[in-house]
């Protein structure tokens, strides 16, 4: 079957919304007119897509805008959609003309990028043209979808500098893509008809049946198919498939039935047969479901059982379905007439115009009311109401009318039909214009008229502008035209009407320029500034002062500042003028551009003059370093002076800061602005060092801080001492004693001061030069007989505490007390000591003035070279370093005041281990008994016998054993002794100091004598016990909770008892107090004192003896609770816990 026409292809459907079926187009008569456009769609189907798209929701908040560009330039047009309402992301399809998608062209020429804007939830879609070219001018569309709604966007694009006559392109190939073997291929073919490409020479191939290759292909080749033999509707193509493509069932009434389809030229003659398998069945032809009568067109013809139809001068609308009925059963097909093309007879002729007359283009072509194209440069003109170009057509012959020639219509014009082509040149020229009374030149006061007037050859219109920009007229301007003379009239001159008048007539490429002087004296306007004219800047900013100005012509403006001149240029404080403004620039204002500047204005019309006063505020300066005047225990009082410089503008107040010495973060202690310059900080911990700054404040802002104040710390004093109490008094002497104060504080105590001062007189003196630590101090050189009133003050970094006075004078005078001697408790009895340990004993006494005091033992006077004796004012010291049995005895003390004497004693036994018993003898052996008698020991050690141990001893093997201790008689009967065995027996005595050092022992032996026959003891192996240690119990893994103990348990066996070693992760477990090991009857424990994560680990028990060695391990994990909840690893600590955990030794 011979290929389809190409009128198909160009049927596919664009996007949205879905274009007519195209059979509707044939029954109406339609001319597909615009098969060959790739460009442009019907003006009719862009109405119905706009009213289409009115009914749907508006989804852009920015559309693409027409654009110009150059050829070989970029261009990109840019979409943005609003993602507020939207769950996802839309669909945004880019298309050229009618139909052609571009997403399938993307590539070196198109680039499409899409962006999403989080912050501002838009989603930005950009199509980028690169490098373009001619061809790639036209109308392009942006679609965007998103379930129900939709919204699209035509836009324009035009390419400038294209040149060259229209090329000679087969129609045919214009509808195809770019080939993969072509040199362009890959690049946006958009208009094949417009674009000049070499078309390469192929060898002629049979032609193929396109509807035999889709209906054998697989759908997965139809894409294949269609690119391959140039088929764009293969949408279409296959929807007309899918009905030929019924499963047809054996015919009952056709023999042969209608091929699928059949192909036909415009004009030509085309037949259907069918054969029928019982020819007396009735046959009925259709067309689109009307039954078809016989006439000159449809010509039926019957030969036996085929039946015939014929259509005669096949037209457009004769493209449609057919089909035949024989009783109950049809068979259809599709008929499809292909237009000839059609040829340019008659080509266009070079045409030369002159502006403003009316210019026609004529051609003939090969057929009557044929469609075709017309175009500029290249670019289709399409005629329209708004339109200068008109196209009329007389049968065969096509006239382009343009009305009213122009320069900008001189061109290339093309007509283009399916079969060919043709081009001429249009030349459109001006008539010469002579110029009889030109502008002048005028200068004119302000408020005065102005009148602008010439004359040219040519009665037609121009165009007045100023400085280059249309005049409008208005009530004051006025524009004047009669015949060949032109005026512009300005009543009132004002400054706005100076400049360049030009008047342009009309079409032709000739001005007429005047110059307008408008003079006005200067002036300065100070409207925007302060009454004084002041203006006030901050240091460090950039102050740019616009004065305006008027005058005209524009004055000259001149600066200065005390008689010196500031010029213009690139300094830091400069001049700028502009026609209506002078402007003063200070780049970084300083404190030294205070002061007058002055302003002078001079044209040729006056002068003018105006002084501004120019203030420049700044932060003050950063204050003095404060002075901590006064501190207590979380407080201290500050002060400090104002700043040297206050930046120009009053100081508001000040911030306080402050932080620890070790610290480098400061504190704000006020929030309000402190008025004063004094200022107390609290909450301050004692006994930290603390530094203080200041902030100074002003209307422009803080200043930088103060330096910080020397460190200080707050301290408090102490308490008032306690317990101030007279200790003696002499003729010439007060000693006083008290009692520390209560509370100390972080300060401590450094000492004490003690005041006195005499009855009657308000002068404090200090009784010490320098501190004192001790509570005890003795105030000299007192007169005799005088009273004195005491006072003693606690000293430290603070300073002094409340002074504690003493409730009454006191009397400097001496009064004898008798002396008292107070025996402590333990010495009211005997005092016992052993040989060999130390003896300190202090008795107290009383007694005023210092007493006398004398020791002696047993009425002798004591040696102190054996004995020491030591005295105070309170007490007497016997001390011995080491005791010996001789310095037992009785110890008397004498003590002495005046005639007043006090003795009293002490009873001092120095004891020893007793000598062992003089002689120990065996009485009497009867049975298993043994009689022994022995006498007391020489020696009893300065103590009483307390008691005797015996032991005895088989002579066999003479080792000891212990039958009574503590025994208090000198005779003893010793019982259950072995038969037929030889004893010895010793026996120690034993004082409050223990066992004698040596016993006395028998010196005969006593013999167990048997009764009868002598008993023979039997002879038994010795059994081997021996054993290697081996765990009868292992270890197990354990939990453990910080802080609570935890131990490890096992059971081991052997023989020689094995030597228990406990090892933590291979490291032998040594001298650790964390860790305490016990064994009992063969059960080993390792006690874990209050563990802590880091005793987790692997523990291993290793039992040693000569037989062997054996190991066994475990894990231990130590868990911290936290809140409830035990977890492995970094101690965390409850409520409270963490401290004392703190102190423990892990």
């Amino acid at each position: 079957m011979p290929e389809p026409t190409k009128k198909e292809e160009n049927e596919v459907p664009a996007p949205a919304p879905p274009p007519e079926e195209p059979s509707k187009e044939k029954e109406a008569g339609t001319t597909p007119a615009k098969e060959w456009s790739l460009g442009e769609s019907p003006v009719g189907e862009e109405q119905d897509k706009q009213n289409a798209n009115s009914q749907l929701s508006i989804l852009f908040v920015e559309k693409p805008q027409g654009g110009t560009v150059k050829v070989g330039e970029n261009i990109t047009f840019i979409a943005k959609v609003k993602a507020e309402d939207l769950l996802r992301k839309p669909t945004v399809k880019w298309f050229k003309g009618k139909w052609m998608d571009l997403a399938s062209k993307a590539g070196k020429h198109l680039q499409l990028k899409e962006t999403f804007e989080r912050h501002s939830r838009v989603y930005t879609f950009e199509m980028q043209i690169i490098k373009a070219k001619e061809n790639y001018a036209g109308n392009y569309r942006c679609e965007v979808t998103y379930k129900d709604k939709f919204d699209s966007c035509s836009f324009d694009l035009e390419v400038h500098e294209s040149t060259g006559t229209t090329p000679n392109i087969d129609i045919r190939s214009a509808f195809k893509r770019s080939g993969e073997g072509q040199d362009d291929a890959g690049e946006l073919d958009f208009s094949g008809l417009l674009k000049r490409r070499e078309v390469k020479q192929q060898e002629e191939e049979p032609e193929v049946d396109v509807w035999e290759l889709l209906k054998n292909a697989k759908p997965s080749e139809y894409e294949k198919i269609a690119f391959q033999y140039g088929i764009t509707d293969l949408r279409g193509m296959l929807k007309r498939l899918k009905r030929m493509r019924r499963v047809e069932k054996k015919s009952a009434a056709f023999a042969k039935i209608l091929d699928p389809a059949y192909q036909v030229d415009k004009g030509g003659r085309v037949r259907f047969m069918v054969e029928l398998a019982d020819p007396k069945l009735e046959v009925k032809w259709y067309k689109n479901g009307q039954e078809i009568r016989p006439s000159t067109k449809y010509i039926f013809e019957h030969k036996g059982c085929q039946r015939i139809l014929f259509i005669n001068n096949c037209q457009m609308t004769d493209d449609s379905e057919y089909y035949v009925t024989a009783g109950d059963e049809k068979c259809s097909t599709e008929l499809f007439v292909r237009e000839p093309p059609i040829m340019v007879t008659k080509q266009l002729e070079d045409t030369t115009a002159y502006c403003g007359e009316r210019v026609e283009l004529e051609c003939e072509v090969s057929e009557d009311d044929a469609n075709v194209k017309w175009f500029k440069n290249g670019e289709e003109i399409i005629p329209g109401p708004k339109s200068r170009y008109r196209i009329r057509v007389e049968g065969k012959k096509h006239f382009l009318i343009i009305e009213g020639a122009t320069k900008a219509d001189s061109a290339e014009y093309s007509v283009m039909t399916t079969g060919g082509q043709s081009s001429a040149k249009l030349t459109v020229d001006l008539k010469p214009l002579k110029i009889l009374t030109p502008l002048t030149d005028q200068t004119v006061n302000l408020g005065k008229e102005i009148c602008l007037k010439c004359e040219i050859s040519e009665n037609i219109t121009g165009k007045w502008t100023k400085n280059g920009l249309p005049v409008q007229e208005s009530d004051r301007l006025k524009v004047v035209h009669k015949g060949r003379i032109h005026k512009l009239v300005i009543a009132n001159a004002l400054i706005e009407d100076e400049g360049d008048y030009v008047f342009a007539p009309d079409a032709y490429n000739v001005t007429l320029p005047a110059k307008v002087r408008v003079i006005d004296p200067p002036k300065i306007i100070l409207d925007g500034l302060d009454a004084d004219n002041t203006v006030t800047v901050i240091a460090g900013n950039k102050l740019r002062l616009e004065i305006p100005i008027s005058g005209e012509p524009p004055p000259k403006a001149i600066w200065s500042r005390a008689d010196k001149a500031i010029m213009e240029g690139s300094g830091r404080i400069r001049a700028e003028s502009y026609p209506d403004s002078s402007t003063l620039v200070i780049d970084v204002a300083e404190r030294d551009d205070s002061g007058v500047y002055h302003i002078n204005l001079k044209n040729e019309a006056g002068e003018a003059h105006a002084s501004i006063k120019i203030k420049v505020v700044d932060l003050p300066d950063p204050p003095v370093a404060p002075t901590v005047t006064e501190v207590g225990d979380d407080w201290c009082i500050m002060k400090w002076e104002p700043p040297a410089y206050d930046g120009g503008s009053p100081i508001l107040g000040y911030f306080i800061e402050r932080k620890k010495k070790q610290s480098s973060r400061w504190m704000r202690l006020n929030f309000d602005l402190c008025k004063e310059t004094t200022f107390e900080p609290k909450k301050m911990i004692e006994g930290v060092a603390y530094e203080v700054r200041i902030f100074a404040v002003n209307a422009i802002g803080i200043s930088k801080p103060s330096m910080p104040s020397r460190p200080f710390v707050p301290l408090a004093v102490t308490s008032p001492p306690t317990l101030l109490a007279v200790d003696s008094v002499t003729d010439t002497t007060v000693t006083m004693k008290w009692r520390p104060p209560d509370q100390i504080g972080a300060a401590g105590l450094d000492g004490y001061v003690l005041e006195y001062c005499f009855e009657g007189s308000d002068n404090w003196l200090p009784a010490n030069k320098d501190l004192i630590d001790k509570t005890k101090f003795t105030i000299t050189d007192l007169p005799t007989d005088s009273k004195i009133f005491v006072r003693v003050k606690a000293i430290n970094a603070a300073g002094a505490s409340e002074p504690k006075y003493y409730s009454q004078p006191i009397l400097v005078k001496e009064i004898i007390e008798p002396p008292k001697i107070r025996i402590p408790r333990h010495l009211k009895q005997t005092y016992i000591r052993r040989v060999g340990e130390a003896v300190n004993l202090v008795i107290p006494f009383q007694g005023k003035p210092r007493p006398e005091l004398t020791w002696k033992k047993d009425g002798v006077e004591i040696d102190k070279n054996q004995i020491n004796i030591r005295n105070s004012e309170t007490d007497t010291i016997i001390f011995i370093r080491k005791a010996e049995r001789s310095h037992s005895g009785k110890y008397d003390l004498q003590v002495k005041v005046d005639k007043f004497v006090e003795t009293a004693s002490i009873d001092i036994q120095i004891v020893d281990r007793p000598g062992p018993p003089q002689s120990v003898k065996i009485e009497d052996v009867w049975g298993e008994n043994v009689a022994l008698t022995w006498t007391p020991p020489k020696d009893d050690g300065n103590a009483a016998i307390t008691g005797y141990t015996i032991q005895k001893a088989d002579k066999k093997s003479m080792e000891w054993f212990t039958v009574i201790e503590h025994y208090h008689r000198t005779n003893a009967t010793i019982t259950e002794l072995v038969i037929g065995n030889e004893y010895y027996f010793r026996v120690f005595s034993e004082n409050m100091c223990g066992l004698s050092e040596d016993a006395t022992m028998t010196k005969e032996s006593a013999v167990i004598a048997k009764d009868g026959k002598i008993y023979k003891n039997p002879v038994y192996e010795d059994f081997d016990f021996s054993e290697a240690p081996m765990f009868t119990q292992p270890l197990v893994n354990t939990y453990a909770i910080a802080g609570y103990n935890a131990t490890l348990n096992c059971s081991v066996r052997g023989n020689p008892k094995p030597k228990i070693t406990w090892m933590k992760n291979k490291v032998v477990i040594v001298d650790d107090p964390r860790y305490r090991m016990f064994s009992n009857q063969g059960v080993c424990t390792l006690e874990i004192r209050k563990p802590s994560p880091y005793d987790g680990g692997t523990y291993c028990c290793k039992a040693v003896n000569d037989l062997g060695t054996v190991e066994i391990e475990c894990k231990l994990e130590v868990k911290v609770i936290y809140q409830g909840v035990d977890t492995p690893g970094q101690p965390v600590f409850l409520e409270g816990q963490q401290q004392s955990l703190h102190n423990k030794d892990f």
